[in-house]
């Protein structure tokens, strides 16, 4: 072996002065409590409510699982850094940090294509709906991507592991970027960039290709409709969907597909923060402002929460 794996590495982040650093801890950490709080409502609401035990919703109800996992591993790690200056974190922690980011992302792309069948399956085949997407299939669905996403960051995460590292190692990142830390290694990586690239084809460009596929058929079965009043609730259906396919699918497929330059570190650092601060919140807030399911479904269960609250003050 030419080298060892350190005890830590040191992320890098991003360089701020003492006047900003505040401002970015409190942006970071604000960000961080309106993703948790989007999401984990999406979650109870879909949960609690038996009118969005349907497929769409139980897959969104899987995308703001991962989204929670995934902002979970990266941003409390960014917020000490920020507020602490400590920029140490150690290798099993930074190894562990890299899967869970691998694995949520790997799994987001599989669920927004099991999204993309199901919208092609209820615009474009509506009376064979309940039995294409019946439970069974969902949960199967689910599974595999949950399943590709874990196995393909495992083996990842192992192969990074018996990599080679200098002892003292500093990470130009705000996280355990996967492409960042295997750009450090001081042994030969060739064959975990040739892996990378691979997965990101398989669970990126490919599922991407069957989305992009999917709205093709469901815009040609659109247009044929001829009331514009189903028109708008075809569209109306899939555009939630649609928004959150490009602002996802751009930032990470663009960071890991595009060639490295002298300024790609610092490029990618800035659509990293992109897709783990922003688009997570988005998520949510697409679904639920633009739904009138969800919104009618919160107003719900804030109406029965009210009524029990009054009924319990009242017996008081």
């Amino acid at each position: 072996m030419n080298g060892t794996n350190p005890k830590n590495f040191r992320l890098l982040s991003f360089p701020v002065s003492a006047d900003f650093q505040l401002v970015l801890f409190i942006g970071i950490l604000l960000l961080y409590s309106l993703i948790l709080l989007g999401n984990l409502v999406i979650i109870a609401l879909i949960s609690l409510t038996p009118q969005l035990r349907t497929p769409m919703y139980y897959f969104l109800c899987n995308l703001s699982v991962q989204d929670v996992v995934y902002v979970s591993a990266i941003l409390p790690k960014f917020l000490t850094i920020t507020i602490t200056k400590d920029s140490r974190i150690s290798f099993p922690g930074c190894i562990a940090q890299m899967f869970l980011f691998t694995f949520c992302v790997g799994t987001e792309f599989l669920l927004l294509t099991s999204m993309a069948y199901d919208r092609y399956v209820a615009v474009c085949a509506p009376l064979h709906y309940p039995n294409i997407m019946s439970r069974v299939t969902c949960v199967l669905l689910a599974l595999a991507s949950w399943l590709l996403g874990f196995l393909t960051a495992l083996v990842h995460s192992l192969m990074v592991s018996f990599a080679s590292f200098c002892s003292s190692q500093d990470i130009n990142h705000f996280y355990c970027d996967l492409k960042t830390v295997i750009g450090v290694a001081s042994s030969d990586t060739t064959h975990i960039k040739t892996l990378l690239f691979a997965v990101c084809v398989l669970l990126g460009l490919f599922p991407f290709l069957l989305i992009l596929t999917s709205y093709i058929f469901i815009i040609m079965t659109v247009i044929r409709i001829r009331s514009s009043e189903g028109k708008v609730k075809a569209f109306s259906s899939c555009s939630s969907h649609l928004t959150v396919v490009i602002l996802f699918y751009g930032t990470p497929l663009s960071s890991y597909m595009i060639p490295e330059s002298p300024h790609s570190q610092e490029k990618d650092k800035t659509l990293s923060l992109l897709y783990t601060a922003v688009v997570p919140l988005l998520n949510p807030l697409v679904y639920s402002l633009r739904n009138k399911d969800i919104l009618a479904a919160l107003k719900s269960v804030t109406d029965k929460y009210f009524r029990f609250s009054i009924n319990v003050m009242s017996r008081k």
